[in-house]
């Protein structure tokens, strides 16, 4: 047993080397790396820019995934996106929601084929690139 300079006290943790790597970035600043360790964990992205020069629409755009084993014995993988939408992750671990029930979806259905929607309201929520200058509420 040991003690780190925080208190917490807990057994070494052993070597583990890394078995193979690459990073590679190139001139136009995509790049691309990974590596494995010899506990079988693994990690890999590449990332480009988007639209390179076009003002309000360049974007930074990364893939990747990385896997490891859970202290349960459990192989865990997550593969992930993040660009101009956000960060978006999968993995058979995550948790998903339920989903909707046919009631509600048929109501959902129902009101957005018989409700109009107010041009007001239809551009004041618009999904707009950011960055763009458009004021998503009244106050921003």
């Amino acid at each position: 047993m040991f003690y780190h300079e925080n208190g917490f006290q807990g057994a070494p943790r052993p070597f583990v080397p890394i078995t193979s790597y690459n990073n590679d970035v190139s001139f136009d600043g995509s790049y691309s790396y990974g590596y494995t360790t010899g506990d079988g964990q693994h990690q890999q992205a590449s990332g480009y820019l988007k639209n390179p020069g076009l003002k309000d629409l360049e974007a930074q755009s990364v893939q990747g995934s990385y896997s490891y084993t859970s202290p349960e014995g459990q192989l865990i993988t997550v593969t992930y996106i993040a660009d101009e939408n956000g960060f978006r992750a999968e993995g058979a671990h995550l948790p998903t929601p339920p989903p909707i029930p046919e009631a509600i979806q048929k109501s959902l259905a129902l009101i957005a084929a018989t409700q109009p929607v107010s041009q007001k309201f239809s551009q004041a929520y618009s999904q707009q690139p950011f960055g763009t200058n458009q004021n998503y509420n009244r106050y921003g």
